[in-house]
C-alpha cells in the first residue's frame, strides 16, 4: 500500500500565499507523476499542475505565474508554493502521486491524499 498526506492549507487573504506539501509514504518502488487538483464546490476536480519524474511540470492556464510545484525525490514530496492567491483559487487540494510498488515494482499504484483545504477571503 501507498500512502499519501497533505498538509499546508489554511485561510489566507487575497494577494497572499501558502505552501502545500504532500508526503508518500509506504511500499513505493517508484515515483512517476506527482500532481496537484482541486475540487471547489459543485465543480468538478481539476488539475492544478503536475511534475514528473524528470522534473517537467505542466500548469492549469489559471494559476501559471503564480503556483509552482516542486519534488523532493529523497523525501518522496511534492510542495505547491501558491502566490497572489484570488477568492477563486479557494477549493480543497488533493495530492496524487503514482508509480510502480512493492519490492519488484511489477505492480503499479495511484494514491490520492484525503484533501488539505485552502480557503482566500478577506
Amino acid at each position: 500500500q501507498v500512502q499519501v498526506v497533505e498538509s499546508g492549507g489554511g485561510l489566507v487573504q487575497p494577494g497572499g500565499s501558502l505552501r502545500l506539501s504532500c508526503a508518500a509514504s509506504g511500499s513505493i518502488f517508484s515515483i512517476d507523476a506527482m500532481g496537484w487538483y482541486r475540487q471547489a464546490p459543485g465543480k468538478q476536480r481539476e488539475l492544478v499542475a503536475i511534475i514528473t519524474s524528470g522534473g517537467s511540470t505542466q500548469y492549469q492556464d489559471s494559476v501559471k505565474g503564480r503556483f509552482t510545484i516542486s519534488r523532493d525525490n529523497a523525501k518522496n514530496t511534492v510542495y505547491l508554493q501558491m502566490n497572489s492567491l484570488k477568492p477563486e483559487d479557494t477549493a480543497v487540494y488533493y495530492c496524487n502521486v503514482n508509480g510502480r510498488r512493492g519490492y519488484s515494482g511489477l505492480n503499479s499504484y495511484d494514491a490520492w491524499g484525503q484533501g488539505t483545504q485552502v480557503t482566500v477571503s478577506s
